[in-house]
């Protein structure tokens, strides 16, 4: 019996091509950038013919093969540069991140910020003149911004007119986003398993770019100072909705109730339903909770006030309190200053009207901690959901781990090797309070 010889389409030629065409570019890429060998290996490579240049979704590399070939032959700088984008994107953690931003904004603000990395590695298998636009968009970030990052970005686009942020758009475009996670999406364990990938090659990729030393160039300064501001720059609404706290609250879970079995049963019975409602729900809220703001003299009033404008208004839209919580606003400096209770909106309303900054010493964080165990031992606060600590971060931190959760939310670049390694830490962004630091 002859078997017959499988005769090679050119559907399957062209994807062959294109794999050995990505395989050629990860080895230009790497040439030039050793410390991205783990990121560069990462994406699986999946021919999508739709595609008019390359996506990602963290997984997979897509790609129209026969668009890649001919780009190959005419533009294979364009190329290098486009893999290391969407590379880039994965490392940053920009499809995972957007939180409640503008779809499109964000997209614009997380090429830019790719771009402007590519930009400043200055590498022989990336480099390009820059554009006009390009020097100007980057000279006014640069001006304007603390810090550069695609979180920073979006809030600076938001004040453009429409005709500037189109223009931006097609200056920046490179890659696709069709694949990137919808916010719902992100909620889900396939996106987390994926960003937790990416964030581990992220810090493999800052330690491998570390080691090498005084060789390094100004371009990969750029490169590690842009993985620290992308890690550091979360959003904060979505940040502080990780403080919330899984409790059991009385009330009808609707979820979970048949309104045809309840309605049946009174119709047939007149008044005795078949099922009653499920009277408890486990739904995400703060029962108890301490917010401490640095007084310091380093610290803008303006800001703080600000920062507990806004964060009383996170955790009153998302309905965050139960019936019965407890809220502690202390002021601290080098000693505790004040210490305000609130138990509902109405109370944080209030408190907000008559807020007063107390304070003006030097920062000490050691205090606040002491404060808030004695809280705890003498009863007064029995279920702490967690603390957050507003400074800028120039201060003495207790050495010893407290027993519920701690974050500390800076307003400027900090010295990460002071922080202790139990502290969750979020750089935040003076621009998302409308104020200076």
């Amino acid at each position: 019996m002859t078997v017959k010889k499988h005769v090679e389409t050119q559907s399957e030629w062209e994807t062959k091509k294109a794999e050995e065409i990505i395989n050629f570019i990860k080895s230009e890429i790497y040439l030039d950038l050793p410390f991205m060998g783990v990121a560069l290996g990462a994406l699986t490579p999946f021919p999508k013919p739709e595609l008019l240049t390359l996506a990602t979704d963290g997984e997979g590399i897509y790609f129209s093969p026969e668009r890649l070939i001919e780009t190959f032959k005419s533009n294979t700088l364009f190329l290098d540069r486009a893999y290391l984008h969407s590379v880039l994107h994965c490392i940053f953690s920009h499809p995972w991140i957007r939180g409640e931003r503008d779809v499109t904004t964000w997209s614009i603000a997380c090429d830019i910020a790719v771009e402007y990395t590519i930009d400043h590695l200055k590498k022989p298998c990336t480099k390009r003149a820059l554009s006009w636009i390009r020097q100007q968009t980057y000279q006014q970030m640069e001006k304007s911004l603390s810090g550069i990052s695609a979180a920073t970005i979006s809030i600076w686009i938001e004040g453009l007119e429409e005709e500037k942020k189109e223009s931006l758009m097609r200056e920046f475009y490179t890659d696709d986003h069709r694949f990137w996670p919808s916010r719902e999406d992100t909620q889900a364990k396939a996106e987390s398993r994926t960003q937790s990938k990416w964030n581990k090659i992220a810090r493999q990729a800052a330690m491998d770019e570390k080691r090498h030393g005084d060789e390094k160039s100004d371009g990969e300064e750029v490169f590690a100072a842009q993985i620290r501001a992308e890690k550091n720059q979360r959003n904060y609404r979505d940040f502080l909705k990780k403080f919330c706290v899984l409790r059991e609250e009385l009330h009808a879970d609707e979820d979970a109730f048949d309104v045809n079995y309840y309605t049946y049963g009174l119709r047939l019975y007149k008044n005795m339903p078949l099922i009653e409602p499920h009277e408890t729900r486990e739904v995400k809220k703060i029962k108890e909770f301490v917010i401490v703001v640095d007084t310091s003299y380093s610290t803008s009033g303006e800001m703080i006030s600000n920062f507990l404008k806004e964060t009383f208004s996170i955790l009153t839209e998302a309905d965050s309190f139960f019936t019965k919580s407890r809220v502690h606003i202390i002021q601290c400096d080098n000693q505790v200053q004040m210490d305000e209770e609130v138990h509902c909106e109405a109370e944080i309303e209030a408190l907000m009207n008559r807020f007063t900054i107390v304070g003006g010493g030097g920062t000490d964080f050691r205090p606040a901690f002491s404060y808030v165990d004695e809280l705890i031992e003498s009863k007064k606060l029995k279920d702490l959901s967690g603390l957050l600590y507003f400074t800028d971060g120039k201060g003495i931190y207790p050495q010893k781990r407290p027993s519920y959760k701690t974050a500390f939310l800076f307003l400027e670049d900090y010295e990460e090797e002071n922080v202790p390694a139990w502290a969750i830490r979020l750089r935040l962004l003076p621009e998302e309070f409308g104020g200076t630091k």
